[in-house]
């Protein structure tokens, strides 16, 4: 079901939470950290949540914040722009985050297996999820606001059914999950280092596009 990258195993999945912060650039944090509207910066609980999935929320929050600092003012040129024939397109990749979410959507707050996936998400989300040839053939020709809006549609519908649970929830342990017992934290954890891994991977293309002076990506 999942690329082979975005499938972690037990001794690498706790690495990311100490180097996304390094990763997304200090500029970025700086003109967040400055808001007087914003809090992103503040890792911690959130009005409206228990305090474990208000800390999840701010979490994913921040990592989202870097992932659309990354595709900002993308032309579809860019977004379709494939590098070789093994890479995934950035389009693709940020349907991809989408596909994610809704995922473990359905998994986590639905409680259907994966095994189980409904027909709806296969023919909305099946290429995206799986990447590869069939998504690099098919993923393409969509401008920024298409994969934004589906970013935006399910990343809601997440933070909408957060607000419906509580941290007992957040911290119910799956036994037969794939990398072994598993809670939703840790689940839900997963999907914002996956998106930690993957915004790497679209700052690469992204150095790469047509035209592009070498940066420094840090």
């Amino acid at each position: 079901m999942f690329p082979p990258e975005c499938a972690p195993s037990r001794r690498d999945f706790l690495k990311v939470a100490g180097f996304t912060a390094a990763a997304s650039g200090l500029v970025l944090m700086t003109e967040a950290a400055t808001s007087e509207e914003s809090d992103v910066n503040i890792i911690g609980p959130k009005k409206g949540y228990s305090p474990q999935i208000g800390t999840l929320v701010s979490m994913m929050t921040w990592m989202r914040m870097v992932v659309l600092s990354s595709v900002k003012g993308m032309s579809q040129n860019d977004l379709d722009f494939l590098l070789d024939d093994k890479a995934n397109r950035i389009g693709a990749l940020l349907m991809h985050l989408a596909a994610t979410d809704r995922i473990y959507q359905i998994n986590t707050l639905e409680g259907i297996p994966l095994k189980d996936l409904p027909e709806e998400y296969k023919q909305k989300f099946g290429l995206a999820m799986e990447l590869g040839e069939p998504a690099r053939q098919a993923i393409k020709g969509n401008n920024l606001d298409y994969y934004l809006n589906l970013l935006s549609e399910t990343r809601e519908h997440t933070l909408a059914e957060f607000r419906k649970r509580d941290d007992e929830w957040l911290m119910a342990v799956d036994k037969q999950w794939g990398w072994g017992p598993t809670n939703n934290y840790c689940k839900w954890f997963h999907v914002c280092e996956h998106e930690s891994n993957h915004n790497g991977q679209i700052k690469l293309l992204k150095s790469r596009l047509p035209g592009t002076k070498s940066v420094n990506q840090g």
